[in-house]
């Protein structure tokens, strides 16, 4: 994903133009004309539509051959950029596989790779959730090399990058020992080197909860991890390491909750709780038992006065603020994206930047990132038989518009920027393929 200080070089550009990212949005329409790139241009392979001056390259595809003769996995989903020197990046992607899933899969592997699986199942074959990496050279546009980096975890769905080079991939299951399939409890955070060779050692992060974890960000000035769960009855959580840099050293998970408002339902299903342009005062309340053998954090945080959302998301970082979106928030429930402010470290807040009206213009934002020209691209994960789904830009001032659209029914994921900004890498979910694609990222049209 985008640095901090790309991000903040794409402020200043758009700042230039007349827009400042920091202002509540309404998400008052998409015009592709005349708002980000232009227009966009049918694909003659019939894959992904892309604006005039854009193009993309498939880098990987589901069974490819990997390097350490694993084939590449299905389901594809969140996915971070690190960079590694200045021509290589690390793209580290999640697989969100459970076993009913991988019922009749024939990957063998060795018995080195089933020793570095978290979990296996009645056979003693691994779990067939995890990550994989690509090592991609921006300069050359070719991958070097490309294996399986966590193997034997359960629907590895979304996360985030850290300041410190590590993905963050998150499990999106509470799934608890059987008989047939699964070994151990899940719903847990591991952590990938950018620089690893090979499998990792599956170390789940205990300290920062069990539950139906989705994404993951990182404020780089004081090491805090934020954290989203896909429920319609989500909370918003925030763990502080004992340890910067160090979270396998343990340390505090809390909940946001809205300073005055116990139970603050942001979700707007009923009623319109949560206004648009208004900040809220927030603070955070500490949870305990985070391991939660009966998958009840929610049930605790909202005893303690947490506030409610709908179906936490892709979250990322920029400059002393974060935006997650919400998938079904709303009153036609298709969808927000919220505002975390730190502008005031003291008195951080939280606003609704953007709900959507009409499913053209938003349609279930799930990952997201901020584009070198400081607009967030969102990856649409709604699947009907009408419209298939778009990488959406949100202006600074919360207008959409379509960045690409996806020939096949399946979702894009993942989408992440080289350090140059010159890349976007994304993931088709399945069949699972990985797209870098370039162009004039850093321009905007208006």
């Amino acid at each position: 994903m985008i640095t901090r200080r790309q991000f903040n070089k794409g402020l200043i550009y758009t700042a230039l133009s007349g827009l400042a990212f920091n202002v509540s949005g309404q998400g008052s329409g998409i015009n592709p004309k005349h708002l980000g790139f232009g227009a966009l241009v049918d694909d003659p392979n019939d894959i992904l539509s892309l604006p005039k001056g854009f193009s993309y390259r498939i880098i990987s595809r589901l069974n490819d051959q990997m390097d350490d003769g694993l084939p590449v996995p299905d389901r594809a989903d969140g996915m971070g950029c690190i960079p590694i020197d200045d021509q290589r990046v690390a793209l580290i992607r999640n697989h969100e596989i459970h076993p009913l899933n991988a019922k009749g899969a024939k990957t063998t592997w060795t018995d080195a790779q089933t020793a570095k699986a978290y979990d296996v199942n009645n056979d003693g074959k691994p779990l067939q959730g995890g990550t994989s990496s690509i090592i991609y050279n921006v300069k050359t546009k070719r991958v070097e090399q490309q294996f399986m980096s966590l193997l034997g975890t359960i629907r590895n769905c979304s996360g985030g990058i850290t300041p410190w080079g590590t993905w963050l991939t998150c499990e999106e299951s509470i799934d608890t020992p059987s008989t047939e399939s699964i070994g151990k409890e899940h719903g847990y955070v591991f952590e990938i080197p950018a620089k690893a060779n090979g499998l990792v050692e599956p170390k789940p992060l205990k300290d920062m909860g069990r539950f139906n974890h989705e994404a993951a960000c990182v404020d780089p000035k004081t090491g805090y991890v934020y954290l989203t769960e896909d429920r319609g009855d989500s909370l918003f959580y925030r763990f502080i390491p004992n340890k910067p840099q160090e979270l396998s050293a343990g340390g505090k998970l809390q909940a946001l909750a809205v300073k005055g408002s116990p139970q603050f339902d942001s979700r707007n299903w009923q009623a319109q709780s949560m206004s648009k342009h208004k900040e809220y005062d927030v603070e955070w309340i500490d949870l305990e038992d985070v391991t939660s053998p009966n998958d009840d954090l929610r049930v605790q945080g909202l005893k303690k006065g947490a506030a409610l959302f709908a179906r936490g998301e892709g979250t990322i970082f920029g400059d002393n603020e974060l935006y997650f979106c919400c998938t079904n928030g709303g009153k036609k429930q298709l969808g927000q994206i919220m505002r975390y402010s730190l502008k005031n470290p003291e008195s951080p807040t939280l606003s609704l930047f953007l709900e959507s009206e009409n499913a053209a213009n938003f349609n279930f934002g799930d990952n997201l990132c901020i584009g070198p020209n400081g607009h967030l691209v969102v990856c649409e994960d709604q699947y009907t038989d009408v419209v298939n789904n778009a990488l959406k830009g949100v202006t600074p001032n919360g207008e959409t518009y379509n960045l690409a659209r996806i020939h096949i029914q399946t979702e894009p994921a993942g989408a992440c920027f080289s350090p140059d900004g010159t890349t976007m890498f994304v993931n088709l979910y399945s069949p699972a393929m990985t797209l870098a694609i370039t162009g004039p990222w850093g321009s905007v049209v208006s």
